[in-house]
């Protein structure tokens, strides 16, 4: 059997299609099941039993079934909540007891951390477990997910094989349901089909032209190519980076989306809302190296790739993976 928590999720649920594929359905399906929107991630998805998220350690102590895998995917990412004790109990404190289960049980784990541990990028990119402890992340989302790092790299007692996954800016399908947190070519594909024109933030910076901020962004298609990697192949443990090793722009973004929909685009800028402003990362590019001498080798989508996919296949049709 297989945990995933955060399976309605738009990662999770992906995870969860592309585990079907691989022949895997003795899943066990963890999130917060009460949104609507969110279940319909999982409609057609083949697994043992979906449980709720405050209920599965008492479920596992009671049922005490043969786990061979977690994938703990789960988390609050909203980036513009600051209620610090949300992010303390479901990032952290969850986040631990997921830990100290895999460690008891003896089971193989992966979880998902974030770029948004680098903060604004004082100390670069790079997964070097020595960096961890210095990065300033800029909100509470990212001092969550840092704060798991680091509680990770003072345990002595460990799963038999464990990876922390700092995802950079995924996109794909399934995100229907994340409202202001989905990605730009998901708001730039519906801004497109009501008023045939994207609006992007302004830059902020003088460093950076509007338009031009840079992150990397990565296919979610290949971040589970990842995630099913690291469980089939066990390399080192530790904290890898999971992005495309390659920033673009947003404005490279919104463009390639109207390309998809073979339209010319018609792009215009309004000011980054005050809440983000000055939490607003200009740059992120993921060092990949650990992951590639960890023995990755299967090449990403390029952004071009990615958009046309997405957009083509599953935007425009409003279909799932």
């Amino acid at each position: 059997m297989i945990i995933v928590t955060g399976a309605a999720g738009f990662i999770g649920s992906c995870l969860v299609s592309h585990l079907n594929q691989a022949g895997y359905t003795d899943l066990i399906l963890v999130d917060d099941f009460s949104f609507p929107e969110k279940n319909k991630n999982l409609i057609q998805k083949q697994f043992f039993i979906k449980i709720e998220r405050i209920q599965l350690f008492d479920w596992l102590a009671d049922n005490n079934p043969e786990i061979d895998f977690v994938y703990h995917i789960g988390a609050r990412t909203d980036t513009t909540e600051f209620n610090k004790e949300i992010f303390d109990e479901l990032n952290e404190l969850y986040s631990q007891k997921i830990w100290d289960y895999c460690v008891m049980k003896n089971i193989p784990l992966v979880y998902a951390s974030s770029a948004a541990t680098y903060g604004l990028g004082e100390f670069g990119y790079s997964d070097d477990h020595a960096l961890i402890s210095k990065l300033v992340p800029l909100n509470p989302y990212g001092d969550s997910k840092n704060n798991f790092d680091k509680w990770v790299l003072t345990q002595t007692k460990l799963p038999p094989f464990w990876a922390g996954l700092k995802f950079f800016n995924v996109y794909g399908p399934n995100e229907y349901h994340k409202g202001r947190m989905a990605s730009v070519i998901f708001h730039t594909y519906n801004q497109i089909q009501e008023k045939g024109t994207m609006r992007l933030f302004r830059s902020h910076n003088a460093d950076y032209k509007d338009g031009e901020q840079l992150r990397d962004f990565i296919y979610v298609k290949d971040l589970i190519e990842v995630c099913l990697f690291l469980k089939d192949k066990l390399p080192e443990s530790g904290i890898y980076n999971l992005g495309s090793g390659k920033a673009r722009t947003f404005l490279d973004l919104a463009t390639n989306t109207f390309h998809s929909l073979n339209l010319n685009p018609s792009i215009s800028f309004v000011d980054t809302p005050e809440d983000i402003r000055d939490k607003y990362q200009y740059f992120t590019e993921a060092d990949m190296t650990k992951l590639v001498s960890a023995g990755y080798t299967k090449p990403f989508h390029t952004l071009e790739e990615g958009v046309k996919d997405y957009v083509g296949n599953y935007l425009s049709g409003h279909f799932y993976y």
